[in-house]
């Protein structure tokens, strides 16, 4: 297996380290991801300049460009040899319910799945009171990751179809087991907070995402908050396909 390993952390951060390492157990493994932290990122591609990539060794590139960007650019040409698979992370911080959207960790995995490769996304959840002193736990996360991608590669997804995984910042031991999960959603996002530029301009940062709405028995919050690995099968094909036929009625009025 040649596996491609993106994040949208940048190339030094620990999680996507830790990850490369883990898949070295199984195949080959190339790491192409951001120069620096693009969160956020979504899955935006750069088209208003070209892309620097820097060759920091024969494995591990680093892109001045967003995650999607450096699964993109891999997949198309910059690598000899096309990948067997991708996998997005270890992102420092939970990916779940509608934080997919925004999500450059879960983009380059989208990105994968586009240009016709499995594709996995990966990240560690922090209990925001329990862990503001703990160090993150990526080896759970990878022990549990490992079993996953073994899956994976003996029983191939679906075409239109990447995991989101969420791993519980817990000791192996104390994780319960994995559950397979929808995605929740969450409230509308606070208000954005105003401040200003040494000049006096006003500025804003965006507000922190809204608390959880529907979390609920089934959705991938409620599975990490009671100790679970959750794994929700996302589709890439975003038709409303029970919605065409009513619309094609009112289009049929015009």
């Amino acid at each position: 297996m040649k596996f491609l390993v993106s994040n949208d952390d940048g190339v030094n951060a620990k999680g996507i380290n830790k990850l490369a390492q883990m898949l070295k157990e199984l195949g080959d493994v190339v790491v192409f991801a951001p120069n620096r932290d693009r969160s956020g990122a979504s899955n935006s591609l750069t088209l208003d300049r070209p892309i620097r990539v820097e060759k920091i060794s024969d494995t591990i590139f680093s892109v001045h460009g967003t995650p999607t960007d450096c699964v993109h650019l891999a997949v198309t040409g910059v690598l000899d040899d096309e990948p067997d698979m991708v996998v997005s992370g270890i992102n420092n911080a939970a990916n779940l319910g509608d934080d997919v959207l925004y999500s450059g960790t879960v983009a380059a995995a989208i990105e994968g799945r586009y240009l016709g490769l499995p594709a996995i996304a990966v990240s560690i959840v922090m209990d925001s009171v329990k862990d503001n002193h703990r160090h993150r736990d990526y080896d759970t996360v990878t022990h549990f990751l490992k079993k996953i991608v073994e899956h994976v590669i003996m029983h191939p997804l679906p075409k239109d179809t990447i995991l989101n995984v969420n791993v519980p910042n817990l000791p192996i031991d104390e994780i319960k087991g994995m559950k397979i999960t929808r995605l929740g959603n969450r409230h509308k996002a606070e208000n954005a907070i105003p401040t200003r530029d040494p000049r006096g301009f006003k500025m804003y940062w965006i507000g922190p995402a809204g608390p959880e709405a529907d979390a609920g028995e089934g959705t991938d919050f409620h599975a990490v908050k009671n100790g679970y690995v959750s794994i929700s099968p996302i589709q890439t094909d975003m038709t409303k396909h029970s919605f065409i036929n009513d619309l094609a009625v009112w289009a049929k009025t015009i």
